[in-house]
């Protein structure tokens, strides 16, 4: 694949997450506390004409964030400004962005906890004062300037909260913490979805596909794709149970919602390092993965479930994951009991 064709993709699957999501606070699923809070801080700045206070959304992955930042631009009538952490290296970067906010316009920066820290030390001003101070110049003649900045919202997403620093994140008028998705809310993603994506898609189906989607709406919604693009190809023109089981087992995604490398991690830990506990580093190389995909992707989800736990040691799995992993052990052997 060229790099044309790689970008058409990615714009492809980009206007397909972008069909799915919900363009208001009353359509958003879940999060219902979080929901209730937004709501109350965009509709006081609607009565006080005002931009709403600085909002920080915390969690892991594909929970919402960026569609609440969205949806709190829309709510509020005003433009949305999109860009990330990584992005943002250089002071001269986030400044051209500040120096072109439209009043009440809305910012989000994801994975803002990436940002460079001369960025971080600008951003304080702007988020307070807002107004940026720009050095012109160089060596001896350098001499800094005050601009001021249109009032706007910064909406800071981050799924590492602790990586914060505590003068940035202290200027954040609210901080909501994203939780996963029972599976009940989940059901009703998938099945708004379905409808969206004109697929006939039973109950059962729908429950199948929710269960194993590990809490997070835009696994869910992925693979209600991935299952409609089997039916689409076998020429099932409704989706029922076995197909959608069909297609998940396709694959790989089994009855956990656990994928390959979830299960590459589980079966490093419970066969490989013998049920003893192992440090971040160690696993990452055993797996093949980048310490942060293992920390911020694959381990919370594994913790949920309660088939990891950390330890002042290292990761260790737990006799749930020795169960389903297949494995009986001795207490002996692992420190559990006969499973």
């Amino acid at each position: 694949m060229n790099n044309l064709d790689d970008e058409l993709f990615q714009e492809v699957d980009t206007a397909f997450e972008a069909s799915l999501r919900p363009v208001t606070l009353e359509d958003f699923v879940g999060q219902d506390s979080v929901r209730e809070q937004i709501s109350l801080l965009v509709q006081a700045a609607k009565l006080q004409n005002r931009a709403p206070e600085h909002i920080l959304l915390a969690g892991p992955p594909g929970l919402g964030k960026t569609t609440l930042s969205m949806i709190i631009a829309g709510e509020r009538g005003v433009p949305l400004r999109l860009t990330s952490g990584p992005t943002i290296q250089h002071a001269g970067d986030l400044a051209s962005i500040l120096t072109s906010l439209t009043p009440n316009e809305v910012l989000f920066i994801d994975e803002i906890h990436r940002m460079s820290r001369a960025a971080e030390e600008m951003l304080y001003l702007a988020m307070e004062d807002f107004r940026v101070d720009v050095m012109v110049g160089k060596g001896a003649g350098a001499n800094s300037i005050s601009l001021e900045i249109a009032p706007f919202t910064l909406v800071g997403a981050t799924t590492r909260s602790g990586m914060l620093p505590n003068p940035l994140r202290d200027r954040f008028g609210f901080t909501a913490h994203l939780d996963f998705y029972e599976t009940e809310e989940l059901l009703q993603i998938v099945e708004k979805s379905a409808v969206k994506l004109d697929v006939r898609l039973d109950a059962e189906a729908a429950a199948e596909i929710a269960s194993r989607s590990r809490g997070t709406p835009r696994i869910a919604n992925r693979l209600l794709k991935r299952v409609r693009d089997f039916a689409l190809v076998h020429n099932h023109s409704a989706v029922g149970l076995s197909v959608a089981q069909e297609a998940l087992k396709l694959y790989g995604i089994d009855e956990l919602g656990l994928d390959r490398i979830d299960r590459t991690v589980l079966d490093c830990l419970v066969n490989r390092f013998g049920g003893k506990p192992v440090g971040l580093s160690t696993l990452a190389v055993a797996v093949g993965e980048e310490q942060d995909t293992i920390d911020s992707v694959v381990e919370p989800y594994l913790i949920r479930l309660g088939l990891v736990m950390k330890t002042p040691r290292g990761r260790q799995a737990t006799a749930a994951a020795i169960r389903h992993m297949g494995k009986g052990v001795t207490q002996g052997l692992f420190g559990f009991d006969n499973l």
